[in-house]
Order: structure tokens, then sequence, then C-alpha cells
């Protein structure tokens, strides 16, 4: 038996839709450097500018399920397109935006335009690649955002360290239209198109397993950021020299592309079964934390291991996701991919307020354990999960 290679025309959509994520990744991710040049510049408050960051997650996070409901129906290339092409006036708006008012306005409506292609790119991907490569073609999809925390983020960084923070929506802008171009020129024609109401899309969100299979990376990603919010400060107590955090940020950013990688080769075969010991694993990584932060080498090496755990998650939940749909409401597949990036979202802010609890009630420390019963809870509910689908297998 051979083993199915991808074409050429398989490797272009791939890379497409791997520099669509990068764009979207940089513009949304970017915002967090800038945050003081912004406020300075329009004179507010750091917290006030803050609300930037917030406003797009729960707009994304909200937003997101409802305009793939309601445009399931749409010819996707068309509507790839269009969308793109508002991400790119979006962007040129930010670059003279002057008011607190309009920033805001442009951000919240780059948040829903953010989150629907995002969910169109991983449909697109999974539908278009042989059974058997849909992890690896997700697993790069989802690639873009690790180099747009890598790359793309510190770029723009400089850039409006240089130029000022409108500079930063000049190069959003400019690498829209690089994805529009490449989009037009490599995106199929024929794409599926599915005609259901949304009462038909909706009754996805009420099936137990849809719910239970979104808590999973909701939760994991939970469990990651319950401390990677507070990594500055856990440095810092480690001793880490203030001109090298940078640096190690880097170096996390760096490791989740092998993260990233490993990811893709999880969701290959088994997929959820193998998941149920990855965040056993996790919830060990996190939890020695605790202990090899007294020591800054172990404690380097131990957040070098925490960044390899922390997306291996995404691809196979992102498929296990779709997959489900297809047998309880396949008429519904838009939303369900729609859930994944949602569930990042909401397991980002979960975690951080968790963390955040946890940190002000007592040691900064004690996040670490925040971290991992949180990685062990989404252990458990992946088992359950594992153990239903044997259990219909079975009943076939």
């Amino acid at each position: 038996m051979h083993a199915t290679k991808l074409s050429k025309q398989h490797w272009l959509l791939i890379v497409t839709l791997s520099l669509l994520t990068f764009v979207l990744g940089t513009s949304e991710f970017v915002i967090v450097g800038i945050l003081t040049e912004i406020s300075s510049s329009l004179q507010m408050t750091n917290a006030k500018a803050g609300t930037l960051v917030s406003a797009f997650a729960i707009t994304f996070a909200i937003a997101t399920p409802l305009v793939m409901s309601a445009t399931s129906h749409f010819p996707k290339r068309k509507w790839m397109l269009f969308l793109i092409g508002t991400f790119i006036v979006l962007n040129a708006l930010c670059i003279i935006s002057t008011s607190y008012i309009m920033l805001l306005t442009l951000r919240i409506m780059t948040a829903i335009v953010t989150g629907v292609l995002i969910s169109l790119a991983m449909i697109v991907a999974s539908e278009t690649m042989p059974i058997e490569k849909r992890g690896l073609a997700i697993s790069f999809v989802f690639g873009g955002f690790t180099l747009a925390n890598v790359v793309g983020v510190p770029l723009g960084i400089v850039i409006a360290g240089e130029y000022g923070w409108n500079a930063t929506f000049m190069l959003t802008t400019i690498l829209g239209g690089l994805a529009f171009l490449a989009s037009f020129f490599v995106l199929p024609h024929r794409l599926s198109q599915v005609r259901s109401s949304m009462r038909d899309q909706f009754s996805l969100l009420t099936n137990p397993r849809i719910l239970m299979a979104f808590l999973i990376p909701a939760l994991g990603f939970g469990a990651t950021y319950a401390i990677f919010t507070y990594l500055v400060p856990i440095l810092n107590e480690m001793g880490a020299p203030n001109n090298s955090i940078s640096i190690i940020l880097f170096g996390y950013g760096f490791i989740s592309i092998f993260s990233n990688i490993l990811a893709g080769k999880i969701a290959s075969h088994n997929a959820i079964g193998r998941l149920r010991f990855v965040f056993l694993v996790q919830a060990i990584v996190l939890t020695s934390l605790f202990w090899t932060t007294n020591h800054f080498v172990l404690g380097l090496i131990n957040i070098g291991f925490m960044s390899l755990m922390a997306i291996l998650l995404t691809t196979s939940t992102q498929l296990y996701l779709i997959d489900l749909a297809e047998i309880y409401q396949p008429k519904a597949t838009g939303l369900a991919a729609s859930l994944m990036p949602v569930a990042s979202n909401v397991g980002i802010a979960f975690g951080s307020a968790l963390g955040g609890i946890v940190y002000h009630q007592g040691s900064l420390m004690n996040v670490t354990w925040v971290g991992g019963i949180v990685a062990v809870c989404a252990s458990l509910l992946t088992f359950y999960s594992y153990h239903l689908d044997k259990k219909q297998k079975t009943a076939k």
C-alpha cells in the first residue's frame, strides 16, 4: 500500500492558507506589543488601551460562530476573497486612525473578519486534502499563527518603535495584499456549499458530544495560559536579567514551531486516543515548574518543554470537531470548524483569569499547580470522549 503524496497544487494551497493565518495572526497579536505607543499617542491610559485586546477577543469568540452559521451557504472562494479585501481596508483605516473610538470600532470589525477567515481556512484545508493528510495540512495552517508570534509580532513592534504604531498597520495592510493575491490565484473554484437553516446550524451547539469536544481545547489552552500570562514575573523571580527576557520569549515562540509539527503527527492517527496522554504529560510539565524554577537553567529547560506541549492539541481537536459534526449535523461543519479558534480564545481568557486569582491570593508559583490541575481536567474529558467513541463504534 503506497502512502498518499500531496501534489504541487495541494502544497500551494497549504502555503497560501498558512500565509493567510500568518497575516491574521500578526494583525491580532501585534497590538499587545504596541499598546504603550498607542496609549501615549492617543493620550489615554494603558488600561484603556488594553480594551483593544479584550474587545477583539470577546468579539472573535461571540461573532465567529454566528457569522459562520449565517453565511454557511455563501460560495467559499468569493466570500474568502471579499473578507480578505475587507481586512485590507480595515487595516488601512487603522493607519489613519486618530481616536480611541475609531480604532476600537476598526479592531472589533477586524475581529469578526479574522474569526470567519480562520474558520474558512480550516474547512478548505480539511476538505481539499486526502483524508490521511488532513492533519498535516491543518498543522501547517495553524503554523501561520506560530510564525506570526515568532516573526510577525516582533517585526511589527520594531516598526512601531522606529516609525510609530500607525506604521505597524501599514505592515499588516501590505501583508493582507499579499494574502489576497496568493488566495486569488490559488484558492480552488469548486469548494463545497451547504444550504442549511440557522436552526440546523445551532442544533450542533446543543449536542453534548460537541460541547465536550469544545471544552477539551478550552481547558488545554487554559492550562498553558494560567502560567504563560505570568511568565515575565516568573522569569523575574528566577533571576532572569531584564535584557534577556525578550530573547527567552523569542525562544519560547521558536520552540512552539516544533509543537506545531508534532501536533500534525499526533493528529495523523488515533488523535483523541493520543491526546489523553498528551494532557497528562502537559500536567507534569506545568506542575514541575513549581520546583525547577528554583534553578535558572532547569527552569528555562522546563519552560521550553511547556512551549513544546502548548499547542499539541490544536490539529487533533480541530479535526475532531469537524468529524463529530459530520456524524451529528453534517450541514454544520462550517460552524464546527469555527469552534476550535473560539475555544482557544475562551481558554486563554479563562486560564489568564484563573491564574490571576491564584496569583493575587498567594504565591506567584501557585499558578503552576493551577495549570497542572486544568491539564488533568482536559485529560479526563479526553479519556471520556475517547471511551464514548469506542462505545459508538462497538454499537455499530
